[in-house]
This record gives C-alpha cells, structure tokens and sequence, in this order.
C-alpha cells in the first residue's frame, strides 16, 4: 500500500520510564526508526518520523493524553482512521502475545482511551503487546510501570522484533493480513 499512514507507540517521556512495560509503543517504534535508518524530530507535542508514504509518532504528552498529539496530526493530515495504528502494552495479553484490532473499547488502557476521545471516533487499528497482569497483591500502576525482570525482558526482546514484522505487514498489506500472521503468535 503506497498511501499515506500514521503508526502511533505510546509511552511515557523520560528515561524514568524508559524501559518499562507502559512504554513498549515507544520501545518497538524506537526500534523500527533505528533499523529503517530514521530520525525521529519533534514537532509539537510529539516525535515524528518519516517513513516513506507516512508517519511514526511517539506523543510526548504523557500517555494519559496521547489524544491531544495524536488527533491533530490525523486531521492535518486528512488520515482515515483506517491507516492509522496505535501500538501499545495491554495487560489483558500474557507476555509473549501480540494481537491486532480495529476499533472497540479502550480496555481500561487510558493512552488508547485519550485518542478516541480526541479523534471522537474509536475506528483506528490497535496493535496490543502483551505485558501480562500483575501478580496478586502488585498495584496495576506500579506494574505497567515497572521493568521487566531479565527473564521476562528477554522475550520481550523477540515480541518486539515481531512487533516490527507485524507493523511492516498492516503498512505493507492491511489489517486482515497482520492479523492472519500474527494474532496467534506465542512467543
């Protein structure tokens, strides 16, 4: 597909939560940028790069108001929400899992829950990695947080370079194809 995208990660801004399982939007489109050979600059409130026909974008607004950079950008730019992906942690996929949507709730993940409420319109694809919920007793928070002990980062490592495969695919063929390929991947 040669038209015009956007691919949003989510994440938080600043080395305090650099590495943390809250950040893994920013940590796959950090990843991809380096291995395209890309810069990413700011503008506005976010980081932007340019790949090819589209976008990356890393808001730096803080995740709780990802909308306030996201959907600015989408209509300067006159995107359908169709060719637009939001990249993000959820809790409700074990670690290992990567699953692509489009539209639906936000599941309680308050990056996802800004963009909707700013584009006013849930129709944008979502690629979730999974970061598992939290033991019993550990705050959610204090979890999403937190950095993955090395075991767990690890495989973290392999989620997001399929992460960077499946972003390749939805830019490339479309949702349906990602899908087809990766939502029953287990890592």
């Amino acid at each position: 597909m040669d038209e015009a995208f956007l691919v949003v990660g989510l994440g938080n801004p600043g080395s305090r939560y650099a590495m943390t399982r809250h950040n893994a939007g920013f940590i796959a489109l950090d990843r991809l940028a380096k291995v395209e050979g890309i810069a990413f600059k700011r503008r506005g409130e976010a980081q932007i790069a340019l790949w090819g026909p589209g976008w990356l974008m890393k808001p730096m607004t803080y995740m709780n108001l990802s909308g306030m950079a996201v959907a600015p950008f989408v209509r300067a730019k006159g995107l359908p929400l169709e060719r637009v992906l939001v990249v993000h942690d959820d809790m409700d996929l074990p670690l290992g899992r990567i699953r692509f949507k489009r539209g639906g709730s936000a599941a309680g993940q308050r990056g996802v829950q800004s963009i909707i409420e700013a584009l006013g319109d849930p129709g944008f694809d979502r690629l979730r990695i999974g970061v598992g919920r939290p033991p019993l007793g550990i705050d959610p928070v204090s979890w999403v947080l937190s950095r993955f002990p090395p075991d767990d980062a690890a495989r973290f490592e392999r989620v997001i370079e399929h992460a960077l495969e499946a972003i390749r695919v939805w830019r490339e063929a479309g949702l349906a194809e990602a899908q087809t390929r990766f939502n029953g991947l287990r890592l």
